[in-house]
């Protein structure tokens, strides 16, 4: 997939004021300061398309991105630690899991994992949780440059190892990195991949 163009659409807190479900969306979510705007920035080749900040919890609505005028990439608020109150988590977590529960046209879920870490619970309660109400979701292992290959791809290893205690079948993961550019081509082509699929589902009902 070629990035022909990639703009702002809104900000919001109330998932039906986001924009009409006529386009697939793909919605960005991990822990705070994982590397998400970063993420977001190299896949649609723009520097400062999503806001980037050394400060977790900066992103605190439902950002939509415009991409090609055929689909949505959506950057959600982070889940786990952040310098904000307590009250102002419970709302995100409220927000998010209305949008993940009621949000139709939601095409998949981007978890992101900071490649550096073993498995944290924060992590794999949400990737749970999206399995029990059957949200499509893959993994993205971000910052792979931080550290060396191979201790990049034990880590990640690992992790599927142990979401594999309670999984029979594991999601489909990307290892990433901002810096390199390193997984941008497969995701992208695997969101051309799910449009293709959902378009001819549409043709075919």
């Amino acid at each position: 997939m070629i990035i022909r163009e990639a703009k702002f659409v809104m900000s919001n807190s109330r998932v039906e004021q986001c924009p009409p479900p006529t386009l697939p969306e793909y919605a960005f979510i991990g822990r705070s300061n994982v590397g998400k705007s970063s993420l977001i920035n190299m896949l649609t080749g723009q520097n400062s398309l999503a806001k980037t900040s050394s400060l977790p919890g900066k992103t605190q609505l439902i950002n939509h991105f415009l991409i090609n005028e055929e689909w949505y990439l959506v950057d959600l608020p982070g889940y786990g630690y952040a310098k904000v109150s307590k009250d102002s988590r419970a709302q995100w977590s409220k927000m998010i899991n209305f949008y993940l529960r009621k949000r139709e046209n939601l095409a998949c879920v981007f978890v992101l994992i900071d490649s550096r870490h073993q498995p944290l619970a924060p992590d794999i309660e949400f990737i749970d949780m999206l399995g029990t109400e059957g949200i499509p979701f893959v993994l993205v292992f971000t910052k792979a440059d931080k550290l060396s290959n191979s201790r990049a791809q034990q880590n990640v290893v690992d992790y599927l190892a142990k979401l594999q205690e309670t999984w029979d079948e594991l999601p489909r993961h990307f290892i990433t990195s901002a810096a390199e550019k390193t997984g941008r081509a497969e995701i992208l082509n695997f969101i051309e991949d799910v449009n293709r699929q959902l378009a001819q589902t549409a043709q075919d009902s």
